[in-house]
């Protein structure tokens, strides 16, 4: 409980300073759109990659994804991160395999265990855009987002 709301408060000040391009370590990414099939891409803008200086091996990593009304995710999964989603805005549905899809609303959040997959991951309105901020515990130098094969 301790780690968690550490992770939670540092990427409530990493989003609260806005992580801007001087302040961003240099290994941050600029923002990226992942293909969605027929509808709209959700967009990650990275906030703030550090290493765990306590816990060899381990990234910390914060970004906000943003989804355009309508967006959809493709199939993915977060290889062994730990995910943590906070709903910024708007609503989503998600949900992982095995599991029943959830709505989250402004405020709500959830948990994504190491090795996942998320089945689906929608803005649930057809106006307004929803947006995240979704922190990852993954092992250093791990991809964050692995897009299920196209069939």
């Amino acid at each position: 409980m301790r780690i968690a709301g550490g992770l939670l408060a540092a990427s409530t000040l990493a989003g609260a300073t806005g992580c801007t391009a001087s302040a961003r370590p240099t290994h941050a990414k600029t923002p990226t759109a992942t293909a969605a099939s027929e509808h709209p891409a959700e967009t990650l803008t990275p906030l703030l990659q550090q290493a765990l200086p306590n816990v060899q091996g381990k990234t910390f990593t914060s970004a906000v994804v943003s989804f355009p009304p309508r967006a959809r995710a493709v199939p993915h999964r977060h290889g062994q991160a730990f995910v943590y989603a906070h709903v910024l805005e708007g609503t989503v549905r998600s949900k992982l395999d095995g599991k029943p899809a959830t709505t989250y609303r402004q405020g709500q959040n959830w948990v994504e265990q190491p090795g996942a997959h998320h089945v689906l991951t929608e803005n649930t309105s057809r106006t307004e855009r929803a947006r995240l901020l979704v922190i990852f515990v993954s092992h250093t130098g791990d991809k964050l987002k692995i897009d299920d094969p196209r069939l």
